[in-house]
C-alpha cells in the first residue's frame, strides 16, 4: 500500500500534526484527503520521492545471463543498420 505526503493548505494555520508534511498510508484507488484527520482543516497532496532499490549492480542487471533469465532479447549494433541477437 503507497504512503502518501500530507500537509496544512496554510502551514500557519492547522494543528500541530498538520503543519508540517505527515505519511498515511492509503490504497491507490481511495481519493486523496480532504481534510486532517485530527483538526479538520483543508490539507493537500504533497508530491514526494519515492525509494527504489536493488540488490544487484547495473552491470550484473543488464549481464547476457540475467536478460536470458528474465526473457529479455538483447540486440548488439554491428553497424550500418545491423544488429546482431546475443541473448
Amino acid at each position: 500500500m503507497p504512503t502518501y505526503e500530507y500537509q496544512s493548505d496554510s502551514p500557519d494555520h492547522g494543528c500541530d500534526r498538520c503543519r508540517e508534511p505527515f505519511e498515511i498510508q492509503q490504497p491507490m484507488s481511495e481519493a486523496p484527503l480532504a481534510a486532517c484527520p485530527h483538526c479538520g482543516r483543508p490539507i493537500r497532496r504533497l508530491i514526494s520521492l519515492c525509494s527504489v532499490s536493488t540488490t544487484q549492480s547495473v552491470k550484473g542487471m543488464l549481464s547476457d545471463r540475467n536478460l536470458k533469465a528474465k526473457g529479455f532479447t538483447k540486440l548488439v549494433n554491428e553497424g550500418g543498420g545491423k544488429f546482431r541477437k546475443t541473448t
